[in-house]
């Protein structure tokens, strides 16, 4: 009886995991990873050191026509640097016919920075107004990817998508090329709960959540080995282009070489910063500029804390913006989080180096100053319900840090009304 229980389970869980005529989707290749677009920032960020690749947004059309994403090329620099696979997709909305397509496809196209044979996909947001013509757009579109030399893809929710075009049309002349999102709640969701599987075939690629780790981040999982499109068996690209030149001279420079300038990734790995203290979860995957380097040790902007440079990954070699006085022209869309993330800063520190708060108004076309608030000493006054976690949380700085750069622990009372330097 025992024996023939177990082949009852053994049985059911391998019917989950393959394909089935019901359209369940075979989990074999198991590679997980994430997708990006301007809210990860200049360089992205991983939700595990297990993720194998990530799909950042190159921009696209929307209802203000096209537009390109700022953090595109620096995104997929910083996932070959870090030995993963970078591929690409772009916004689909208010295109209701060839030449709106045409004219998209032409401008995403031109701006490809993942290689050849890497996945491009549609996101489907919100497309043209009749059945019909959403999917001879998509079709159109598909094929055009893959006459460009890429992998095409398409992006949605099972029910949008099935609601809007002839989804089954798309599968049977490009394969199992879909992307579908389907998320059973907003819990932190590391792992797919396949109970929640958007059922059908044709699926590529799952997104399971928009949880995959505290503070959100859409987590993804490749079916079929998809992902694998565009690099060799070492995951290397199989064409160069600027952005994975940049990622390979910066995986393959030796951490010996760290400069100042450089930015690098704190490992998720890392368990103490070089003065002793333990680092905080949410430090570990980001990336910071390095402002200066003494011995095996690297001063990090923002957090304002020393690393072991064993603990960190080089992301870009590029070294500008390190002088003081460097300004930044303020363009359409920005905003002080956003120029902050663009430079390696925190936002408050940057709003406070140009004399201003982080609810003072930009302009396009203002200059503001990027650098110098480094070595520059801030202060803060102590709100009721504050602690240092808080306020080196709010602040973007290390709390051990904070509290040792005012005669403190983090086991210290502080009050309302008190003011803090940082």
């Amino acid at each position: 009886m025992k024996k023939l229980m177990k082949l009852v389970v053994a049985t059911m869980v391998a019917i989950l995991f393959v394909q089935t005529t019901t359209g369940m989707a075979q989990a074999a290749k198991g590679d997980q990873g994430v997708d990006w677009a301007v809210y990860q920032g200049q360089f992205g960020k991983f939700g595990y050191g297990s993720d194998k690749f990530a799909i950042a947004q190159i921009g696209g059309h929307n209802a203000n026509g096209l537009y390109e994403q700022w953090t595109y090329k620096t995104q997929v620099q910083s996932a070959v640097a870090q030995g993963k696979r970078a591929h690409s997709y772009f916004w689909w909305e208010n295109i209701h016919n060839r030449a709106t397509a045409d004219q998209t496809l032409n401008y995403v196209l031109s701006k490809m920075q993942t290689p050849k044979g890497s996945i491009l996909a549609i996101d489907l947001e919100q497309g043209a107004s009749t059945y019909a013509v959403n999917t001879d757009l998509i079709m159109y579109a598909m094929q055009r990817i893959k006459n460009a030399g890429y992998t095409p893809m398409l992006y949605g929710g099972r029910d949008y998508l099935q609601n809007h075009l002839n989804v089954d049309q798309v599968i049977a002349k490009f394969g199992d090329k879909l992307w579908l999102a389907e998320y059973p709640n907003y819990a932190v969701t590391p792992k797919p709960n396949y109970n929640y599987f958007p059922s059908r075939t044709g699926i590529a690629i799952f997104q399971f959540t928009s949880t995959y780790i505290a503070g959100g981040l859409d987590g993804n999982i490749d079916l079929t080995g998809i992902t694998d499109n565009g690099y060799t068996k070492h995951d290397n690209p199989v064409t160069e282009t600027p952005a994975t030149d940049a990622g390979q001279e910066a995986d393959d420079t030796a951490k010996k070489e760290i400069k100042a300038g450089n930015t690098v990734k704190v490992n998720f790995s890392a368990q103490r910063w070089a003065t002793g203290e333990s680092i905080p979860t949410f430090i570990k995957g980001q990336s910071y500029k390095v402002l200066q380097v003494s011995g095996n040790r690297v001063l990090l902007n923002g957090v304002m804390s020393w690393a072991n440079k064993k603990d960190v990954e080089i992301i870009s070699t590029n070294t500008g913006n390190t002088t003081s006085g460097s300004t930044y022209t303020v363009q359409s869309g920005d905003s002080w989080w956003s120029i902050a993330n663009r430079h390696g800063m925190s936002m408050y520190n940057l709003a406070a180096l140009n004399g201003k708060t982080i609810y003072t108004m930009l302009y396009p076309g203002q200059t503001i100053k990027v650098s110098g608030a480094a070595s520059t000493n801030r202060t803060y006054t102590v709100r009721y319900g504050d602690s240092f976690w808080l306020i080196a949380n709010k602040l973007g700085v290390n709390m051990y840090t904070l509290a040792a750069k005012n005669g403190k622990s983090i086991n210290s009372m502080i009050y309302p009304g008190q003011t803090l330097t940082y």
